[in-house]
């Protein structure tokens, strides 16, 4: 017997939540409509302590194992091997150590009578609760082996969509920390030679001389201090990215991010409409995919946004309707969303939708780095500009002096 969550109404659409121990999700909705109420969430509550030394010791499975994964489970699924076998012979072959102790413990779940889904929720840092969700509709329809195949497909495309962010952000983010590397070298050791030998010379400096000498003797009067300061204000970041509001308000920073704001926002909502609608084709109730739905977006912001879209079909509203009330999607997807509705075919729509943005965002990446080589350019075109008004034009004028005086 496991524990689940559950989320139901009464007859009077009142909330009503709690916990019930039984052996799968359908009888605890089973018991749910015995006592008159209308479930709205079920979820297996992961047990506690289960897979702690796994958790806290070995290192994260990744996003091209669990691709494996899924794609090894669709083929032995498909192939009519029993659960408990695909599951230990896949524990036996993996190379990963962390996923064969995680698919070992699934297999001593499976063996004590659990499903594979309530299985998997022991594990919430290895399988989120999307892929639990699609899991646990595969089990209750028949059709796990499309589930797995599905969960594929999802994975392999979030993939790429990784792989053309960190090939358009590489190259900027070299330049960054170089320029960042370079600054500190200057004002550590390079001004401060060339501050040394003006003040020999006693030379009367210009204004950009006199700036580039007051910040390199700040930053060796308060390097410690300056350590410090972006040491705690990395960790404070952190420690607010941590709380709920944090989370909301850096997730809404980062779609206002100049030039890359536009391009998170995009494939946020490509994300959005891939898992909708893949919750919706494996079965889900449309309410139950957005609580879902709004956890893998994975930002705060859109996340809180599409929870609110839930609370309102709740209430009777259409999907169209919360949909243009949110404001997050342009007039053709608009279009594109009332046409699913009227004709039933939501989930293949919400592809064309994830199709679209994601479109949209594998070309602004390739064209990301043409926009910010001009930016950097006129960045490192400034900082040579400063250093040579501030540590040549003293030197001419030494050397017209000293010209002059012969």
């Amino acid at each position: 017997m496991a524990e689940f969550n559950y989320s139901a109404r009464d007859q009077q659409g009142q909330s009503v939540q709690g916990k019930m121990e039984a052996s799968s999700e359908s009888s605890v909705a089973d018991a749910l409509r015995q006592r008159q109420l209308v479930p709205v969430l079920i979820e297996p509550q992961a047990i506690p302590g289960k897979g702690l030394s796994i958790e806290l010791w070995q290192g994260r499975v990744t996003l091209t194992e669990l691709i494996m994964f899924c794609r090894q489970m669709y083929a032995l699924m498909k192939a009519g091997i029993p659960m408990i076998r695909a599951i230990e012979g896949l524990a036996l072959s993996t190379h990963s150590s962390r996923l064969q102790q995680v698919l070992s413990k699934l297999g001593e779940e499976l063996e004590k009578g659990r499903t594979l889904s309530v299985a998997m929720s022991t594990h919430p840092k290895v399988f989120n609760r999307l892929m639990i969700s699609i899991v646990h509709v595969g089990e209750n329809t028949g059709r796990l082996d499309e589930a797995f195949q599905q969960l594929t497909d999802y994975f392999e495309q979030e993939q790429e969509t990784r792989k053309q962010i960190k090939q358009a952000t590489r190259y900027p983010t070299f330049v960054l920390l170089a320029l960042a590397v370079a600054m500190v070298i200057l004002n550590l050791l390079v001004i401060p030679q060339f501050a040394s030998m003006f003040a020999r010379f006693n030379a009367e400096l210009p204004w950009s001389t006199q700036v580039l000498l007051a910040t390199s003797s700040f930053f060796q009067a308060f390097w410690w201090l300056l350590a410090i300061a972006t040491v705690g204000g990395f960790f404070l970041l952190r420690y607010s990215i941590e709380t709920d509001t944090g989370r909301v308000r850096w997730g809404r920073i980062k779609l206002r991010v100049p030039l890359v704001g536009d391009i998170i926002k995009r494939a946020t909502l490509g994300r959005y409409a891939r898992s909708f609608g893949l919750m919706l084709k494996a079965g889900v109730p449309m309410t139950t995919a957005l609580s879902l739905v709004a956890e893998a977006v994975d930002n705060a912001y859109l996340g809180e946004k599409i929870r609110e879209m839930r609370r309102k079909i709740e209430r009777g509203e259409s999907l169209y309707r919360v949909t243009a009330q949110s404001g997050m999607f342009t007039p053709l997807v608009m279009q594109m969303v009332a046409v699913g509705e009227e004709t039933g075919q939501m989930d293949a729509m919400l592809h064309e939708v994830a199709g679209f943005y994601e479109r949209e965002v594998a070309y602004d990446l390739k064209t990301l780095t043409a926009r910010i080589e001009p930016i950097l350019i006129a960045i490192v075109a400034g900082m040579v500009l400063i250093l040579a008004l501030g540590i040549f034009t003293p030197m001419w004028d030494m050397l017209s002096a000293y010209r002059g005086s012969n």
